[in-house]
């Protein structure tokens, strides 16, 4: 089978261009887990919040993207268990389950899964699908992560929206952005090399 009929099969994604076999899928968890801890290390303070500006949301959207659900489900599990378990690889080299930013990583964890899916249906096809999955995918990450940050720290629901979510939507659009122009073009290049 050629790689150009794996990519155009219905509700393929872009890692099953790769040859099927469970060293793949185990690589890709790995690969997937290792991505979002490096990418998580591109750390930036937020004055006034507890949450740093980080790489690892983009690379767990991207993951979950390119992997589909249960890959990026897994990989995204592999990094918060082993991240909970003290590897300090998330923000800015911490681990453990107890900080404040912990439910952004769980909810980055539930947007993977959920890209995943919408991307086995094509989202990640167009620029206008893929910019409605990450918004959903950042949503989620917020909907798990801001509350979790007024559980940890005690805010108020107002005090965590704009210590946890206000300070990080334009850097949201524009790792949306990035993602609206990587995804489509790579479907697109291996369409013309089809």
């Amino acid at each position: 089978m050629s790689t150009a009929s794996v990519s155009f099969r219905p509700g393929a994604v872009l890692a099953d261009l790769l040859p099927a076999s469970r060293v793949r899928d185990i690589a890709l968890v790995v690969g997937g887990a290792a991505l979002t801890g490096l990418a998580a290390q591109i750390a930036v303070p937020v004055p006034g919040s507890p949450v740093p500006v980080t790489g690892q949301t983009f690379a767990a959207l991207l993951v979950g993207t390119a992997f589909g659900a249960r890959r990026g489900f897994l990989s995204l599990a592999l990094y918060a268990l082993v991240g909970a378990a003290g590897v300090p690889w998330f923000a800015g080299g911490t681990s453990g389950a107890g900080g404040a930013s912990f439910g952004y990583v769980l909810g980055m964890l539930l947007a993977a899964t959920v890209v995943g899916a919408l991307a086995r249906r094509g989202a990640d096809r167009s620029v206008l699908r893929t910019a409605g999955a990450m918004v959903l995918g950042s949503a989620l990450i917020y909907a798990v992560g801001v509350p979790y940050l007024m559980g940890a720290t005690g805010m108020s629901l107002s005090a965590a929206v704009a210590a946890g979510l206000t300070p990080f939507l334009i850097g949201d659009a524009l790792k949306a952005a990035l993602a609206m122009g990587v995804l489509p073009t790579v479907w697109k290049l291996l369409g013309s090399r089809g």
